[in-house]
């Protein structure tokens, strides 16, 4: 039986969710009413907007076997659900979704979280990603300057921040303002990569995150702001002539994202200054 016939809809307050085998989710009742399900992540987990009384929850979901976990048994997405639930509690800041509990249900574990307006500037939801590519470069430098100071964060908390990517930043068209979400893999620094090739999308990865017994750790993370300055200010684009500012913010990113780590700025801070000293020529 192919993995397409396997999977089913069930309803949850008339809102579809696929799955491949029906599971009980009444404890979601406790918080209100469902008004968006998000079914297709790779992570084993299930996404829920819930609405009680006019407030708005996220909760993040693991127990039921989702379409696209590989087969793999949805007891490991617990036990990975729950080992991210200590990294909200300590990398909470207040440009990350804010974890309002967590919960053991029957059969799962969930955690839950205040609900974020703003829209994913994803490649991949083309609609919301050129409309924030669109939006003038001022704002696209605030919420690249966010990102940074978050990553400062998550750098003087001893983590590492394995699978960031463009999923991760939500930015609220009305407000301006953006969250960061889904740290879920973020590790302690330093992380010896056993993997070959880490988790993480492509075009925001070091090198380091591709070899087996690569050390990722505060200067993995340089190249990782380095990739998200390319990712927000010039749609991905690292050549200079599609650079939206001056050359020498260009010199200071394209430092940060160089093959060898010795050749790049050794620390999110030391980028943060650079890059507010190449800001004013």
């Amino acid at each position: 039986m192919s993995d397409e016939a396997k999977i089913m809809i069930q309803l949850i307050d008339g809102i579809p969710c696929k799955l491949t085998e029906p599971f009980n989710f009444s404890f979601l009742r406790e918080y209100g009413k469902v008004f968006k399900v998000f079914d297709e992540q790779y992570s084993g987990n299930l996404c829920f907007g819930v609405e009680n009384a006019g407030k708005k929850y996220f909760i993040k979901f693991a127990g039921a076997q989702t379409i696209n976990y590989h087969n793999l048994p949805a007891s490991d997405a617990v036990d990975r659900l729950k080992a991210a639930a200590q990294k909200y509690r300590d990398l909470a800041h207040t440009s990350l979704i804010r974890l309002i509990e967590t919960r053991d249900t029957e059969n799962g574990f969930a955690l839950i979280f205040d609900w974020e307006d703003g829209e994913s500037v994803s490649n991949e939801t083309p609609a919301a990603h050129e409309r924030f590519m669109a939006i003038p470069i001022a704002r696209k430098v605030y919420v690249f300057e966010e990102v940074l100071q978050f990553h400062q964060h998550v750098a003087e908390r001893g983590y590492v921040a394995l699978d960031f990517n463009d999923y991760s930043v939500l930015y609220n068209f009305n407000t301006g303002n953006i969250k960061l979400c889904d740290i879920d893999f973020y590790a302690k620094s330093p992380y010896m990569n056993g993997m070959g090739r880490a988790l993480g999308d492509p075009p925001l990865m070091s090198p380091e995150e591709y070899r087996i017994g690569g050390l990722l750790d505060k200067v993995t993370n340089v190249y990782t702001m380095g990739a998200a300055a390319f990712m927000l200010l010039s749609d991905y684009d690292r050549s200079s002539e599609k650079w939206p500012l001056n050359p020498e913010t260009y010199a200071v990113i394209k430092k940060a994202v160089s093959d060898e780590k010795r050749d790049r700025q050794q620390s999110i801070a030391q980028l943060i200054a650079e890059w507010n000293t190449a800001k004013l020529v």
